[in-house]
């Protein structure tokens, strides 16, 4: 493109000097002119140079100059760079395309609605299925429906996707603006089921849980016994005071832990007979919420547990401060690994939690439909066809290849007939996680487009911490796509009286946890109750019915 540029430029003096028109020097326009001289790459899909791609070739293989792209994480604790280390360095060199990460410092959603307030979005946004600003873009005509730009840029897109996620995003338009990772469609279910675990773990540290006699904490009180146990036993770690129980942050809608994480370990259903069960108010789930302000009350939640955010959390999990955590344990990896190289005792380890007054297994969150994130592709995205065929490099074996393995002969090789990391790369990367993600950048530190299924050919065996955690999932993992996506968002009557009620919780839950006696939770409760119903409450349960039900439909023609 250098070359073609100083080609162009020559034309144009020479069409000058002679004083002739641009149209007779060949009918260019500015529009089919490279857009910068710094940026080789950056061509407009209607170049002549555009070479055009075939449902039978992987369409990034027709222009792998360089262009970089700019992809938004909405997730502040997103600390890795591209460019930096030697996966990310062949991914460019082998597709051309570098990446510039734009990440929150602060408050994600903030961030967000201010960039789709200006209609100004980097080329590629990534964030999760469930978050509001995905409807808001698509709504707001910010982002391209991928299928239209398959069809027009790279065919072999199509080939690549999988047909059941597209269908599972289609839109009222017939088109489809998000491609999730970590999906798994009901036939994924159905092949990989025995392999799957869920991130949904109750922690305990190891060393503290076997000094206390290993306590049963299923129950309310004994949950709150092998509390007051540990703070008792040992009122400090390194210097700093223990804090008995962890949670996920608290943001503006509550605690991911004591909502979807407490009621699958209380198994609690979501339906019933066919119909929507609302599991917010589900007996059970009262009574451990109760459990929790009796914690509070008797000085076993901490105030750290109402104001830390993530970095602030990993800090403590890497000092071993916490007792037992209601987590998910795959964000405490390089925090477990520390941990493990100190004192292998020290580590986190998974256990049965809070349960119901039967005692009932735990109903874990498998993989599903709507995976973990999905990644949008902005109207004001620098190159289209590069967009669209580099998304389709991403998702293809190749590309989930390339970047969990990294390039062969530096952090892989084939090994007895396998393709596996070399030996001394798994080494790192049971070692030490943020060292692999800086030398390496493999395995999944950049997982933007991550497919869990597909990299299950290249993972190696679970070794110790990890193992424990993953093992113990095993068997206790459920599917719940039908309940997936149906909450209503943007801004439909049942959208907006979703995200008040949503707010609404956000502000009673940790109320509701510091309140100073039974009669006052029950209060708090009821006002909320009522709160919820002047805010739409019924209407926002038709919609989920509804929409639970086209669910049930969807997923049964995909098992077909």
């Amino acid at each position: 493109m250098r070359k073609n540029a100083f080609r162009k430029s020559s034309l144009l003096l020479v069409a000058f000097t002679l004083m002739l028109s641009l149209a007779a020097c060949g009918g260019s326009s500015g529009k089919d002119e490279p857009k910068s001289a710094e940026q080789p790459g950056n061509k407009t899909e209607s170049s002549p140079e555009t070479k055009t791609a075939s449902a039978d070739e992987p369409g990034w293989k027709l222009d792998t100059s360089p262009i970089t792209f700019d992809w938004y994480l909405n997730f502040s604790w997103f600390a890795n760079k591209w460019g930096v280390d030697p996966t990310s360095q062949y991914v460019t060199k082998k597709t051309g395309v570098s990446l510039n990460f734009i990440v929150p410092a602060g408050n994600e959603n903030e961030k967000l609605n201010t960039m789709i307030a200006s209609g100004s979005l980097p080329d590629f946004i990534t964030l999760g299925w469930w978050e509001d600003g995905v409807k808001s873009m698509i709504e707001g005509d910010l982002v391209l429906p991928l299928n239209k730009l398959a069809e027009e840029y790279d065919p072999y897109f199509m080939k690549v996707a999988d047909p059941a996620k597209l269908a599972w995003y289609k839109q009222d338009d017939g088109n489809t603006y998000v491609y999730p990772n970590s999906s798994s469609s009901p036939k994924d279910f159905e092949k990989y089921s025995r392999d799957y675990v869920s991130n949904q773990t109750f922690l305990v540290r190891k060393d503290m849980y076997e000094a206390l006699g290993k306590p049963d904490m299923r129950t309310p009180e004994g949950f709150l016994n092998a509390l007051k146990m540990a703070k008792e036993k040992f009122p400090q770690v390194e210097g700093q005071p223990l804090i008995p129980f962890g949670l996920t942050e608290f943001n503006d809608v509550g605690n991911g832990s004591l909502e979807g994480y407490l009621q699958n370990y209380l198994a609690i259903p979501y339906e019933k007979d066919g119909k929507l069960y609302d599991r917010q108010t589900d007996p059970e789930y009262i009574r451990w919420l109760k459990t929790f302000r009796q914690a509070n009350e008797q000085g076993l939640l901490a105030k750290d547990v109402f104001i830390d955010k993530r970095p602030q959390m990993e800090e403590k999990i890497a000092q071993g401060r916490y007792f037992a955590m209601l987590y998910q344990r795959s964000d405490l990896t390089a925090q477990e690994n520390a941990l493990y190289a100190k004192d292998p005792n020290s580590v986190y380890i998974a256990v049965d939690g809070p349960a119901n007054s039967k005692l009932d297994p735990p109903t874990l969150a498998g993989p599903g439909i709507s995976g973990w994130t999905v990644t949008l592709i902005s109207k004001k995205v620098k190159d289209k066809a590069r967009a669209i065929r580099f998304l389709e490099y991403l998702i293809s074996e190749e590309g989930q290849k390339d970047l969990y393995l990294g390039e062969k002969g530096v952090s892989y090789d084939t090994i007895d007939g396998k393709d596996q990391f070399k030996p001394e790369v798994l080494e790192l990367l049971n070692k030490d996680r943020s060292a692999f993600d800086k030398k390496y950048g493999s395995s999944l530190t950049f997982w933007m487009m991550q497919d869990t299924n597909m990299i299950l050919q290249w993972q190696p065996p679970s070794v110790e911490p990890f193992k424990q955690m993953e093992d113990w999932t095993k068997g206790k993992t459920t599917s719940f796509s039908q309940y997936d996506n149906i909450n209503p968002t943007g801004n439909s009557a049942e959208g907006i009286a979703s995200t008040k009620i949503a707010q609404t919780w956000g502000k009673t839950l940790p109320k509701l946890l510091i309140s100073k006696s039974d009669e006052e939770f029950d209060k708090i409760w009821n006002e909320f109750l009522e709160k919820r119903d002047k805010a739409g409450f019924n209407k926002v349960e038709a919609y989920k019915q509804a929409k639970f039900e086209d669910n049930v439909k969807k997923l049964a023609e995909f098992l077909k």
